[in-house]
């Protein structure tokens, strides 16, 4: 029995119309009505009648999908695989329906039914005849592009392969935009694959990436000018919750640019369409970090501003969370919600015009309803790509100029580091555990640095398709501004901005100058750094520099302020990592805030860590390319491993030392776990240098006898462990001593012999840079190698003919 057998699709009938139209922005608004027929004519003054009498005269009948939302609450967790199970996949139950309804009469026709499969983002065609949509046939796990006819006749395939095609629109020069997990990259905070933006032919041949990016890009649409509007989420160094807003380009993916949001944080905008007759767009609000399958505010935006203007985005309907909107003008648009179709108008006044009722026990949603009907072509504008080139330009015309630059005198900035945010091709969790702590979410890659004239202005020749973002540094090399967003531009592609995070309202003709100095000469070619790696590790690159100059005052001999800087593993990081990133000032970084820092705000010049590395902390002497090592490492996030297949591997579960000891020994004085990061209570290289032993030991037993028997002032001081032939010492270095084990076992990724995840395996297999045949438990590998080798097969490579 086909799984929609017990589901009836009803058109309202003309009571329940009636009787909806006085309802104003009920979430819990319902009807129920017998199965539609050729009677159900609509009813006079109603919504729906007004509508089809005015901004949607011409417009008899709307197609939509019917299909199970997403397993995940992340609005863009519904294609795909989970990342540590290939068998659970994201997108909901089976079943899904391509539908055609007639507005006037209520007569509805399928056009595609698959009960075992799934429908969904239709997109209908110019000439009103054919239908773009993606479709995951029954038996298949991935969604593809398909084409069919309006009355359900000559269904074709487009796309293939081992990937997710979704979200397609008919560009007016007769190719195809898409969204496509054959970007081969995983969400950096999240179980889920990445889908960003490609082009097609009209057929489904000569498919190319227009998008460097490393998150999602979702949800793209034609504007009237010719640009593509679609949302895309970013966070170099900010907020990887907060960033992800309306973005422009042209179909070519050149000329990408803030349309609304980016400055400020906070809503997921998504589903963005033009409203005919304006130069305003609708879209989904989706609240906070994006609710399941777009779900959100109803939401007007108007441009005529900037893309900075809060107050030009107006919420239609509040208290709603509609989906999928469609605009036929300011005070008429069509949405989903849940399993209803709804007309509304710009009061927020609604009206359901479709219902789903059943018993299966499944739950079927409504998607993307779309008129169907000709229409003109956009404005169709000339590629300006260049295959065949290498590398495109970036011009800045004042690197002084901008928002937030107070302080900042003209000549200070003699440079721009070069930073390239990199693709994971694995993900396990919300967080970047054991990746960094307190430090950037993403690797960054170091391309060079290129000069900055005196004038501020700068031209530099670029890698295209590579998300590429800047550090403005001083004579010192110092970071003075950081960009907290990413450029990208395609190959042949010149681009340009006025300054250091400008006003996007403001242009270079607000520079009064006739030229700049950097376009007297050709382009800049990154200069890359002599004696630093392109993505730093601390265990490897940094630690070294520790152990010579540090631990012999910050060891676990003296820890001298508190502060150890010997490089033992804790349970996911080690010591010395931990302490630099805990300790209130040593490193500066951008995680999760937001974005637009004051000058000398983030980075190197930002960390007291840099000013005890200047020759005048003690002995610690540190050379010159030890020091430019340090100042890297910090202005790339602070990272502790350079690799991304530490994630998921080589981690312990965070300890608590034994309970009944704890009872007998600590909890006179600490009421919960010890004090202080639990990752500096346990050592996993040397188990009796762990703090929780440590504190509570005499000093005459070497210990650091910070734990006391008692508060008591008046009491005589005693040691909570005279020695270490104490029973309690003897069972938490035991217990201790068994994490160790444990951990030796598993490996971290800065150990000899260590193994990625086979999850990390899997991808690189089927990303093609292991072999087939790899075998993770015989065969040797060296991580930080197929790392390099999975960016490196992502880069631009001109076409071969």
């Amino acid at each position: 029995m086909p799984v929609f057998a017990r589901r009836r699709f009803v058109l309202l009938t003309a009571t329940i119309v009636g009787v909806l139209a006085g309802l104003h922005a009920r979430p819990d608004a319902t009807a129920q009505a017998a199965p539609p027929t050729a009677n159900n004519a609509v009813r006079s003054g109603s919504l729906l009648s007004e509508a089809l009498e005015g901004p949607m005269a011409g417009v008899d009948e709307i197609i939509f999908a019917v299909r199970a939302p997403g397993r995940d609450g992340h609005w863009y967790a519904n294609f795909g695989y989970h990342s540590s199970n290939e068998n659970q996949m994201q997108y909901g139950v089976d079943g899904g329906r391509l539908l055609r309804l007639n507005l006037r009469t209520g007569q509805l026709k399928t056009i595609l039914d698959d009960p075992g499969g799934g429908v969904r983002d239709p997109h209908v065609h110019y000439d009103g005849e054919k239908v773009l949509f993606s479709y995951r046939r029954s038996g298949s796990r991935h969604y593809h592009l398909y084409e069919i006819a309006v009355d359900g006749s000559g269904l074709r395939q487009l796309t293939d392969g081992p990937w997710d095609d979704i979200e397609a629109i008919y560009l007016p020069d007769g190719e195809i935009m898409f969204c496509s997990s054959r970007c081969k990259r995983w969400v950096q905070c999240w179980h889920t694959h990445v889908a960003v933006r490609y082009r097609c032919d009209g057929d489904g041949r000569n498919i190319r990436i227009i998008s460097s990016n490393v998150e999602q890009d979702n949800t793209p649409w034609m504007l009237p000018d010719g640009r593509v509007l679609y949302m895309r989420w970013e966070y170099v160094d900010r907020s990887r919750v907060r960033y992800h807003h309306l973005w422009t380009s042209y179909p070519d993916g050149t000329g990408e640019m803030v349309y609304y949001g980016n400055m400020h944080p906070g809503t997921v905008m998504l589903d963005a369409k033009p409203i005919p007759g304006t130069n305003k767009v609708v879209s989904i609000f989706s609240p906070g970090h994006g609710r399941r399958e777009h779900a959100g505010k109803l939401t007007i935006v108007d441009q005529k501003a900037g893309p900075d203007d809060r107050s030009h985005a107006r919420t239609v309907a509040d208290g709603v969370e509609y989906r999928d909107p469609y605009a036929f003008s300011e005070d008429c648009f069509m949405s989903a919600e849940g399993s209803s179709l709804l007309l509304i108008d710009g009061q927020g006044r609604r009206e359901v015009i479709f219902a789903l009722e059943g018993d299966d026990g499944k739950t079927y949603w409504c998607h993307e309803p779309r008129p169907l009907r000709s229409r003109s072509r956009e404005r169709v504008t000339p590629d300006r790509v260049k295959p065949a080139q290498q590398s495109g330009r970036l011009i800045l015309a004042d690197v002084n100029y901008g928002r937030n630059m107070k302080g900042v005198e003209r000549g200070e900035i003699k440079k721009l580091l070069i930073l390239e945010t990199l693709p994971k091709p694995v993900n396990h969790s919300g967080t970047m555990e054991p990746t960094s702590l307190g430090g950037t979410f993403t690797l960054e890659r170091i391309l060079g640095t290129v000069p900055v004239e005196s004038d501020g202005s700068a031209h530099v020749e670029v890698p295209p398709l590579r998300s590429l973002f800047f550090v403005a540094l001083d004579e010192n090399d110092l970071s003075v501004k950081r960009m907290q967003s990413f450029v990208n531009v395609m190959p042949g592609e010149t681009t340009s901005c006025v300054g250091c995070h400008e006003n996007r309202t403001d242009s270079a003709r607000l520079i009064e100058r006739q030229t700049l100095k950097a376009l007297e000469r050709p382009p800049s070619e990154i200069q890359p750094i002599a004696g630093v790696p392109e993505v730093i590790d601390f265990p490897h690159d940094v630690q070294p520099i520790l152990d010579r100059h540090c631990v012999k005052c910050h060891g676990y001999a003296k820890r001298e302020g508190g502060l150890g800087l010997a490089g033992d593993h804790g349970p996911i990081y080690s010591h010395s990592y931990t302490t630099l990133m805990i300790t209130p000032g040593l490193i500066s970084h951008g995680r999760d805030a937001d974005g637009n820092i004051s000058p000398r705000g983030i980075g190197s010049s930002a960390s007291r860590l840099m000013q005890l590395l200047d020759g005048s902390h003690y002995e610690a002497k540190l050379s010159t390319p030890e020091i430019r090592l340090i100042r890297l490492w910090i202005d790339t996030g602070a990272v502790y491993a350079g690799t991304y297949a530490a994630l998921g591997t080589g981690m312990m579960p965070r300890q608590n030392i034994d309970p009944n000891v704890y009872k007998a020994r600590c909890v006179g004085c600490h009421k919960g776990n010890p004090p202080g990061r639990q990752e500096l209570h346990f050592s996993l290289t040397h188990p009796e240098r762990s703090l929780v032993l440590m504190a509570p030991l005499s000093k005459k037993a070497g210990g650091y006898g910070l734990c006391r028997t008692s508060f008591d002032k008046n009491a005589p001081p005693a040691d909570v462990f005279r020695d270490t032939d104490d029973p309690d010492y003897r069972k938490m270095l035991a217990s201790i001593a068994q994490f160790k084990d444990r951990h030796d076992q598993t490996k971290r990724f800065d150990m000899p012999g260590f193994k990625p995840s086979p999850h990390y395996v899997r991808e690189m297999k089927r990303f093609g840079i292991l072999a087939a045949d790899f075998d993770l438990a015989e065969d040797p590998i060296d991580a930080y190698t197929v790392d390099r080798e999975y960016w490196q097969s992502l880069w631009w490579e001109p076409p071969r003919h």
